[in-house]
């Protein structure tokens, strides 16, 4: 049994099937799901796993070279805007619509239970060397 890290099997286990340029969608608990991506559902009740806890682990295990987050967060969530600047300086924003189309091609869609609205980002994974 893992001691650290992210004990999730199904999550630890799609995380480890990622390679290079794969994306990630970590989401809160309105996002449409597309058809296609893996999805590891963690939402539990309204506000449960915060959108802060389940993205900070996961960059606590994924080599992270550039993220994508709605234009919208920045008016409408405080809180979700202030952690993706804090993580990503060059962070990219597009509308909202936009997002939810670049969605159905990421590999693996991660569903937070947050309750705060645009808390999305689309992570495009690196490489460690």
């Amino acid at each position: 049994m893992k001691k650290a890290g992210i004990l999730n099997r199904h999550l630890a286990g799609a995380l480890a099937e990622l390679g290079h340029g794969d994306g990630v969608l970590v989401c809160d608990a309105g996002m449409p799901i597309p058809d296609g991506p893996r999805v590891v559902d963690l939402a539990f009740r309204a506000g449960v796993p915060t959108f802060a806890e389940v993205v900070d682990g996961l960059l606590a295990e994924l080599v992270v070279e550039g993220a994508t987050a709605a234009t919208e967060v920045r008016t409408a969530n405080p809180q979700a805007t202030a952690l993706l600047d804090g993580h990503f300086p060059a962070l990219e924003l597009v509308p909202h619509e936009r997002l939810k189309e670049l969605s159905a091609d990421a590999r693996l869609i991660v569903r937070t239970g947050e309750a705060r609205p645009y808390a999305n980002v689309l992570l495009r994974c690196g490489v460690f060397f």
